[in-house]
């Protein structure tokens, strides 16, 4: 939420304050020329490098979960593999990438405790559980990758098959012995 409240602002104010000096520009020279590329480009760079700088700026909460995401070359099922790497220059992020696709992630919070990374732009999702992660493309509405698994998830995963937690369709016990 912030940084979309903070790249917005930096939208409005840089065009106003562009805008706001174009008379002044004006009144110097004898004939208005219009921006040159140069002044274009410079312009575009500098409102890239603040949306860049409003993306970097993580919440402590989302900075906590980047610290439970597993990273590596993880393998999943069809003989796939996902790999995670954790940007150094940018706390938090990460560079998602299956086969010839990257994307860039950052943590996202949930409410069912699960790790969640998100690119926007590219519409990606990558979801961790205890026993197997998947990465998802919501924009073409399926999965790019399934039951990756991680040491630590195999081990959750084998743990889940020789005591499954109860179902949800079963009745609790003190039900069930009345």
């Amino acid at each position: 939420m912030m940084k979309k409240l903070l790249a917005s602002v930096f939208l409005i104010v840089v065009p106003v304050a562009l805008w706001a000096q174009t008379p002044v520009k004006a009144a110097s020279k004898a004939k208005h020329l219009p921006a040159s590329r140069v002044e274009i480009n410079t312009t575009a760079n500098q409102m890239a490098s603040g949306i860049e700088a409003a993306e970097v700026a993580l919440t402590p909460v989302e900075l906590a979960i980047a610290q439970l995401v597993y990273q590596g070359k993880l393998p999943c099922e069809l003989g796939a593999f996902v790999t995670l790497t954790a940007d150094v220059k940018a706390p938090g992020y990460f560079d998602v990438q299956i086969k010839s696709r990257k994307f860039r992630m950052f943590p996202v919070e949930t409410s069912t405790g699960a790790i969640r990374l998100e690119d926007h732009r590219a519409g990606a999702v990558w979801l961790q559980l205890a026993n197997k992660s998947m990465l998802m493309d919501q924009k073409l509405g399926k999965r790019l990758a399934d039951v990756c698994v991680s040491p630590d998830q195999a081990v959750m995963a084998e743990i889940l098959i020789k005591n499954p937690p109860p179902s949800v369709l079963d009745a609790p016990a003190a039900i069930a012995t009345k």
